[in-house]
């Protein structure tokens, strides 16, 4: 399996982590591209180093980089997942504003038919948010804020992250342990 990932500048990055080292203990191939603003972020917003996020995937991918492989149809993979997805990476995805790869890969997923994760992080939430949101969503994007569960009980931070996770892998089809089950 192979799947892209972005990350942008949005806050939560520790997302996007996780979901790195969940696919590596998984043996997925994984393709990144980080914003400039997700190095930053990553920099502020955890013990990680942009470089130490990078080396987490099998490939990594400058963000003006829009003759990369990613950047067309004929790359053959099974979904790509922008987590976390910043509002004007939202943006530009539902107005067809390709200007950087994370945008660019994500359009030719959804020209292409594959599964389409995003995980946009903000709040409050405007109604241009939500017209873009919805605009995605009918254009086949999932929209899976991160919004922790709390039957879990979860003790940590990484707990919620984790359940996040869980549900992002579950959208893919991929087995994992990180999501208490409800028992109903």
């Amino acid at each position: 399996m192979r799947l892209v990932v972005g990350i942008t500048g949005a806050t939560g990055v520790i997302y996007g982590i996780t979901l790195l080292e969940q696919l590596k203990k998984l043996a997925i191939e994984t393709h990144l591209i980080l914003s400039r603003w997700a190095r930053r972020t990553i920099e502020l917003e955890t013990s990680f180093t942009p470089a130490e996020v990078t080396r987490l995937a099998d490939f990594c991918y400058d963000q003006d980089d829009l003759a990369a492989a990613i950047a067309s149809g004929s790359f053959l993979h099974q979904g790509m997942v922008i987590v976390p997805c910043s509002m004007k990476t939202l943006a530009g995805l539902a107005h067809g504003y390709a200007e950087n790869l994370i945008v660019r890969a994500a359009d030719v997923t959804l020209k292409e038919g594959r599964p389409l994760i995003l995980v946009p992080r903000e709040t409050p939430l405007n109604v241009i948010h939500l017209e873009n949101m919805l605009k995605l969503a009918r254009a086949g994007a999932v929209i899976l804020p991160p919004m922790p569960a709390f039957y879990q009980q979860p003790g940590t931070v990484q707990d919620i992250v984790n359940q996040t996770v869980g549900r992002i892998c579950d959208r893919l089809g991929l087995a994992n342990d990180l999501v208490k089950r409800w028992p109903g």
